[in-house]
C-alpha cells in the first residue's frame, strides 16, 4: 500500500497532530492570552476529527505496515474519546480562567492526549500501541500538575509520573518476552502464530510477558491491584483534569486492553481468562467498599471509577461478542455519567471556593433543585437503577458473563452494585432529607449548565437511544472477532 493510501487511512490522527502544533505555535507568538481561543480552536479540532472518524470507511483496512488499524470498533472509541475530551475541556475553560490557571499549553497538552489515544485503538502492533500510550501518558503527567502552585497538584503529578513510568516498564518487559518467544510485534502475525499452535502448550515466556501486558495495561484502566495512584491523582488534580483523566482515557486504554486481549491472544483465551476475571472481580469489590467512607466527592468518583472499570472488565473476561458489545455500551453510558457528575462537583463553589467535601450537599434540593435533581439522576444511573442508562450497561456485561458461564463474577458483579448504591444513594439522601446549608454560587455558568443539562438528558432518556448504540456497538464488536 502506497503512503497516499496510509495517509487517507489516518487521516484524522494526521489532522489532530497537525493542528496540535500549529496551535502549540500560535500559543507560543500570542502568549497566555489567547488560552480561551485555544481551547475553543482544540474543541473545534475535536469535532472535525470525529466527523471524520464517522466519514472513514468502516471495514478493516491496515495501513504503514501494518502498524496501523481502522475499523468500526477503533471508529466507534476515537468517536467515544473526542466526545469526552471535548466536554471536558470546554468544563475547564471558566475554571481555569477563575483559577488563575491561563497556561495556553493546557488545551494543546489535551489535544496531544487525545492523539496518543486515537493511536492506542487503532493499534495493531506492539511498538504502535506503546507509542500510543506513551504519548498520552506524557501529556498526562504534565495535566496532573499543571497547577504549578499548588502542593496537592504536584504531587498527584509526582505520583501519576513514577507509577506511570512503572507500569510502561512493566507494560514493555511484557512485549518484549512475547517477542522473544513468538518473534513478531505485530497482532495479525501473533494471532496466526497462536492459532497455528498447541493452545494448551503455549511457551511459558509468552504467558508470562502476557501477564506483564495485563498488568500495564491494567495501571492505564485504574484496576485493581494497580489502582493506588487513582484516589491521591484524582483528589490533588485540579477538578477539570480529574474529570478529564476519568472519562477518556479509560475508554481509550480500556479498548486498547480489548482489541489486545481478543486480537493477538485470542487463542489464549483459556489461560487470560482468569487474570482479567480476578482483576475485574477485585475491582468491584473494591469500588464498593472502599468508597463508603469517603468524605471527599473526588476520592468517592476516583474508587466509583474504579469500581466502574471492574464491571467492564466482566465484558472483557465473558470474551465473546457479546461482552465486547457490552463493554462499548458500558462505556458510552459511563461517558455521560461521569462528565454530568463532574459538571456538578465543578458548580459545587460556595464564596468563590470550591467545595468537595459530600456532607456539603446537604439540602441542595431546597438551595438549587435543579442540580440536586441531575446530580440525583446520574447517582441513581451510576447505581443502576432502571431505566436509566447506567442500568443498561451493566444488564448487557453481566448478560455476557451469563452467556459465558461466569456465574460467580455475575453474582458478585451484582452484590457489588448493591454495596455501591449505599454510597451513591447517601449523596442523594443528603441532598434531598437533611437541613439545607448556605446555598452555593449562582450561576453556575452557561458552560457547567449546559453540559449539566445535556448529559443528565441523556442520562434518563437513554432508553430512547439505546438500540441506535447497541447496534452500532453490535456491529464494532463484532469486527473484533472476524479477523
Amino acid at each position: 500500500m502506497n503512503l497516499a493510501a496510509d495517509i487517507s487511512i489516518a487521516w484524522p490522527e494526521i489532522f489532530v497532530a497537525v493542528t496540535a502544533m500549529l496551535l502549540l505555535i500560535f500559543g507560543v507568538f500570542q502568549g497566555n492570552q489567547s488560552a480561551r481561543l485555544i481551547s475553543w480552536l482544540t474543541v473545534g479540532v475535536m469535532f472535525i476529527a470525529a466527523v471524520l472518524v464517522l466519514s472513514s470507511h468502516s471495514g478493516r483496512t491496515v495501513a504503514f505496515n501494518d502498524l496501523f488499524v481502522v475499523d468500526a470498533f477503533a471508529n466507534f472509541a476515537k468517536v467515544l474519546l473526542l466526545l469526552g475530551a471535548a466536554l471536558t475541556l470546554i468544563l475547564a475553560m471558566p475554571f481555569n480562567a477563575r483559577e488563575g490557571i491561563p497556561q495556553f499549553e493546557f488545551p494543546v497538552l489535551v489535544l496531544f492526549a487525545v492523539l496518543g489515544m486515537m493511536m492506542m485503538v487503532s493499534a495493531n502492533d506492539l511498538i504502535s500501541l506503546y507509542l500510543g500510550i506513551e504519548l498520552q501518558s506524557l501529556s498526562l503527567y504534565v495535566l496532573a500538575a499543571i497547577r504549578r502552585d499548588a502542593l496537592r497538584s504536584a504531587e498527584a503529578g509526582l505520583k501519576y509520573f513514577v507509577l506511570g513510568a512503572l507500569s510502561s516498564g512493566i507494560l514493555l518487559y511484557g512485549m518484549s518476552l512475547v517477542y522473544g518467544f513468538a518473534g513478531s510485534t505485530g497482532f495479525d502475525n501473533l494471532a496466526a502464530v497462536f492459532a497455528a499452535g498447541d493452545h494448551d502448550g503455549a511457551p511459558i515466556g509468552v504467558i508470562v510477558g502476557l501477564v506483564f501486558i495485563i498488568a500495564g495495561l491494567a495501571f492505564k484502566v485504574s484496576a485493581v491491584p494497580f489502582h493506588m495512584w487513582t484516589p491521591d491523582v484524582y483528589e490533588g488534580a485540579p477538578t477539570p483534569i480529574t474529570a478529564f483523566f476519568a472519562v477518556a482515557p479509560k475508554i481509550a486504554a480500556m479498548a486498547l486492553f480489548v482489541r489486545v486481549m481478543l486480537e493477538p491472544f485470542g487463542d489464549l483465551f483459556e489461560q487470560w481468562q482468569q487474570v482479567i476475571w480476578f482483576i475485574s472481580l477485585a475491582s468491584m469489590t473494591l469500588g464498593a467498599f472502599a468508597a463508603i467512607n469517603q468524605t471527599n466527592i473526588k476520592r468517592l468518583m476516583a474508587y466509583s471509577s474504579i469500581g466502574h472499570m471492574g464491571f467492564v472488565l466482566v465484558g472483557l473476561a465473558a470474551g465473546n461478542e457479546t461482552g465486547a458489545q457490552g463493554v462499548l455500551l458500558y462505556l458510552t453510558v459511563y461517558l455521560f455519567m461521569n462528565v454530568g457528575t463532574f459538571a456538578c462537583i465543578l458548580a459545587m463553589r460556595r464564596q468563590g471556593r470550591m467545595v468537595e467535601d459530600i456532607d456539603q450537599l446537604a439540602g441542595l434540593s431546597r438551595t438549587s433543585p435543579k442540580m440536586a435533581l441531575a446530580l440525583a439522576i446520574f447517582m441513581f444511573s451510576m447505581a443502576g437503577i432502571p431505566p436509566l442508562a447506567g442500568f443498561f450497561g451493566k444488564y448487557y456485561v453481566f448478560l455476557a458473563a451469563i452467556q459465558a458461564e461466569l456465574y460467580t463474577l455475575a453474582v458478585v458483579g451484582l452484590l457489588a452494585s448493591v454495596v455501591s448504591a449505599f454510597y451513591y444513594l447517601r449523596i442523594v439522601k443528603l441532598m434531598y432529607f437533611d437541613e439545607p446549608l448556605d446555598a452555593f454560587d449562582q450561576p453556575v455558568g452557561k458552560e457547567i449548565s449546559t453540559i449539566v443539562i445535556g448529559t443528565s438528558a441523556v442520562t434518563a432518556l437513554f432508553i430512547l437511544v439505546l438500540w441506535p448504540v447497541l447496534g452500532s456497538a453490535a456491529i464494532a464488536a463484532a469486527t473484533l472477532f472476524a479477523v
